[in-house]
């Protein structure tokens, strides 16, 4: 019986808090442009939900498309021992400074001197991963011994 009474007061309360005849009309209003902006907001949040989850499909998309580079022609020297150089110097810890890398129609020669023996043959790897190298001639030594030579 309580809760019935509470409730019609609620009610009561409510009937003339939006029917008062000298404030009930914008009260009405106001609590409409609130209402509708709940749904403005959400609908704009919910669309940029959308655009975002299209943005981040393309996105996937364009990296398994691209995964794989494309055939080229062969590259000049130059060119490909910079690029060469680009993939190997990738890694921080690898000794810029104390690797040289040449190349020679297409055949990619490594010199110098590196601290890890784990080292050389990771950087040989790196340079026949690039398109466009046919052949390395890993010429690096671990620091304090003899270089090898080119084998010809």
């Amino acid at each position: 019986m309580k809760r019935l009474i509470a409730a019609g007061a609620a009610v009561g309360a409510a009937l003339v808090f939006f029917f008062d005849p000298s404030n009930g009309t914008r009260r009405r209003h106001e609590v409409r442009d609130r209402f509708l902006a709940i749904f403005r907001r959400t609908g704009k949040s919910a669309g940029q939900l959308g655009q975002s989850a299209k943005s981040s499909g393309y996105a996937l998309k364009q990296k398994a498309t691209h995964m794989k580079e494309s055939p080229k022609e062969q590259p000049d020297d130059v060119t490909l021992a910079r690029k060469v150089e680009t993939e190997i110097f990738r890694n921080a810890e690898v000794p810029k400074g104390n690797i040289n890398v040449n190349a020679e129609n297409g055949v990619v020669f490594l010199r110098g001197a590196v601290n890890d023996e784990s080292l050389i043959e990771a950087l040989a790897e790196g340079a026949r991963k690039v398109q466009g190298v046919r052949e390395v001639e890993n010429l690096l030594h671990v620091s304090g011994t003899p270089a090898p030579t080119k084998q010809t």
